[in-house]
């Protein structure tokens, strides 16, 4: 009988009996697939195009790491892709540059969901085989110098002095929340009392009212949390 393939990180199962002269080198790419799933990190590079990460049979390759740091600028919305069928724990660290276009960085399956990565972040995900779920999260922090549709996790630092934009700005809550999302608005200029934040409630309900919420005060710094849909976004935290 041939030898099997294992699910998850497609190590080679030598069946009794088989592969007589070969057990020391299969024997050792297994060793190492295992290396890289406890301690291997990877420098990913994703400005440029999207990347389909590989689980290939029998080998070490790309998907299997532990740690994978993503890096470059972004030129349009970009997508860490980890193939379907097999369960992964993982950890991604967001080192990559949005531009003043707010691209969105985004890993999943092939075939299933994922996860939008909060700008700045450092995030453990797991595969379930089909979809990709995030736990664990280190949060960053962002400066959008344009509009900005905001992801769960997400800090963001307004800066709308003469320092920074120097004039109002709209950010948009994130589209088909999640109860339990959040995201953090901080008034980094504190300016908002001369140039206003317009929060833009992206068709959800901002603490019950079906109106964007414009904040007004200086040194404003809070929290918005999604409850349910009759309440939509609430305070954390008062302004």
């Amino acid at each position: 009988m041939a030898s099997s393939t294992s699910s998850d990180l497609k190590l080679e199962l030598i069946t009794t009996g088989e592969k007589s002269g070969t057990w020391g080198t299969i024997t050792n790419t297994n060793l190492q697939i295992l290396e890289q799933a406890a301690s291997g990190y990877l420098s990913l590079a994703v400005g440029g195009a999207d990347v389909a990460l590989s689980l290939a049979n029998h080998a070490t390759a790309n998907g299997k790491n532990l740690y994978f740091k993503l890096t470059g600028t972004l030129t349009a919305n970009r997508t860490v892709t980890m193939p379907d069928s097999a369960e992964r724990v993982f950890i991604v660290e967001d080192a990559t540059a949005r531009s003043s276009s707010n691209y969105t960085l985004t890993v999943k399956t092939v075939s299933g969901t994922g996860l939008a990565l909060p700008v700045g972040s450092t995030t453990v995900l797991y595969s379930d085989g089909t979809n990709i779920t995030g736990k664990l999260q280190t949060k960053g922090y962002y400066t959008p110098t344009t509009t900005y549709t905001t992801v769960n996790g997400d800090q963001v630092l307004i800066d709308t002095s003469g320092g920074g934009i120097g004039t109002a700005i709209t950010i948009n809550l994130p589209a088909s929340p999640a109860i339990g999302n959040e995201v953090t608005f901080i008034d980094s200029g504190n300016n908002l009392a001369s140039n206003n934040l317009t929060i833009g409630r992206n068709s959800s309900n901002i603490n019950g009212s079906g109106s964007d919420l414009v904040v007004s005060a200086n040194a404003s710094a809070f929290t918005l949390v999604y409850v349910n849909a009759t309440r939509g976004w609430v305070y954390k935290d008062k302004i």
